[in-house]
């Protein structure tokens, strides 16, 4: 016979991170949601886990990874990548419709990514970004009415070559495609760069034997993420279309969009952890392992987006995680060959507290912000997820603050175990995951053996309301 006053699991003296508070408290779990937040808890539970001197954060909600399922081969995919997060104290993501064979562009590609999905098996929570490219304008419906949680555009070229791979879109394409969006009450995200000066500057380097990660970096200047960036925010301001810019890699281009949301732009921008971890200096001795794009900057740009987190003009953080084959990320004297891609996503919450929290002074509480409830606001997830309160979904996060160590390739739960990240001292580790009050993974046992995590679609609220303030 059921127990109706008995809890689950009763999570104890932990330094719990509420939205705008950090307290010691226990946290009651019934049922896979947070029945209870108290200074002590007196109900009994079947489970008691001791978070004494431990951080309790909600779980990230990672709003940009690329696990390249279907049809991708010996590429990251849901199992191994969900089991990083899952290491890494992440309890959703959110995975991009590029670097999968279809893309997911279209219904039926939707539906070969969701049996992908079921076949693999996540070990925690997830939800889908659908694509819009060239010509696929009568597919956003669909698409939006099968559960995607918004939708994805290039303003560059994606770096996939070959028949049915995602194209980017021009001027015209993306100008009808947020109108269309607008419509549906979705967000579209966009990797802001100009193609039209990528193509430009890189002819200077066409045919040459010897191309380096400077002459990359040379032909996505800052100044092709601005154009860009100036160009779709005009765009969401005629559209109405909700405009979400990932991976924005300088202060300069925040600054625009901080200026388009006070005009009321319904606007909000993601950095990643490499852009406030290294400059280019740095990204230049660890060689292809950082190419990314837009490429990492200089000092003056990462110091400058910290100070913009400080000022709250960022809105979220998320990995863009785009791991690959080992044999990708070796081009000899061709630094242009190399994938462009940074496999991180593993690191995210402990780069967050090791170089926001412990180096800079950032509140814990604003770190969960852009980890987790900003996210899971703007994309629909909330109030299920994002934050430690009553009713939400139990996905915790336990960190050691005490916890000095060096990662290593075994530490990695990628299907390669590979990471600009490995060798880095960390000052913090996650300890401890739970998706849905289940132990997912622990730092003595590793990853947990359910794979049940749930597909997430958007709460009914309109996009409009899910501004970021």
């Amino acid at each position: 016979m059921r127990d109706e006053g008995m809890l689950d699991t009763i999570i104890r003296g932990g330094q719990v991170v509420l939205p705008d508070r950090v307290t010691v408290a226990d946290i009651g779990i019934k049922d896979g949601a947070i029945a209870e937040i108290a200074q002590e808890i007196r109900l009994p539970a079947k489970e008691t886990i001791d978070a004494a001197g431990r951080y309790v954060m909600a779980g990230v909600v990672d709003a940009h990874v690329h696990f390249n399922e279907p049809g991708m081969g010996d590429w990251e995919g849901f199992r191994t990548g969900s089991a990083a997060l899952a290491a890494g104290g992440c309890t959703t993501y959110i995975d991009m419709p590029l670097n999968g064979l279809p893309p997911t562009v279209n219904e039926d590609a939707l539906r070969e990514k969701l049996e992908a999905a079921n076949s693999a098996g996540s070990y925690v929570d997830y939800a889908l970004w659908g694509g819009l490219v060239p010509n696929n304008l009568d597919d956003l419906g669909a698409l939006a009415g099968a559960g995607v949680i918004g939708f994805k555009a290039f303003m560059s070229y994606p770096g996939e070559t070959g028949d049915g791979c995602f194209r980017e879109v021009d001027d015209i394409a993306l100008f009808e495609g947020m109108k269309a969006i607008a419509l549906l009450n979705k967000v579209l995200a966009v990797h802001a760069e100009s193609e039209e000066i990528i193509v430009a500057l890189s002819e200077k380097f066409r045919g040459r034997k010897v191309r380096t990660s400077a002459d990359f970096r040379e032909t996505r200047p800052l100044a092709a993420e601005l154009d860009a960036v100036r160009r779709v925010l005009l765009f969401a301001e005629r559209t109405d279309c909700p405009l979400h810019l990932v991976h924005i890699s300088s202060p300069q281009a925040v600054d625009l969009i901080w200026e388009a949301k006070q005009n009321g732009v319904n606007v909000t921008v993601e950095t990643c952890p490499h852009y406030l971890v290294f400059t280019d200096e740095e990204a230049d001795r660890i060689g292809a392992l950082a190419k990314c794009a837009p490429p990492i900057r200089g000092l003056r740009e990462r110091e400058g987006l910290w100070a913009r987190i400080a000022e709250g003009k960022i809105d979220l953080v998320a990995s863009d995680h785009s791991p690959c084959p080992p044999g990708m990320k070796l081009g000899g004297d061709d630094y242009f060959a190399v994938w462009g891609g940074i496999a991180g996503a593993q690191s995210t919450l402990e780069l967050m507290i090791d170089e926001g929290h412990f180096t800079r002074g950032l509140p814990l509480p604003l770190l969960s912000r852009l980890l987790s409830e900003a996210p899971a606001k703007r994309f629909g997830l909330s109030p299920r997820k994002g934050k430690i309160a009553v009713g939400s979904d139990a996905d915790l996060a336990l960190i050691d603050p005490n916890a000095d160590y060096v990662l290593k390739e075994e530490h990695l739960q990628y299907r390669h175990r590979q990471s600009v990240y490995a060798g880095r001292r960390f000052r913090a580790r996650v300890v401890l995951t739970l998706s849905r009050g289940e132990v997912v993974y622990s730092l003595e046992d590793g990853i947990g053996a359910k794979r049940d995590g749930e597909w997430l679609r958007a709460m009914p609220e309109t996009a409009r309301r899910r501004q970021i303030l």
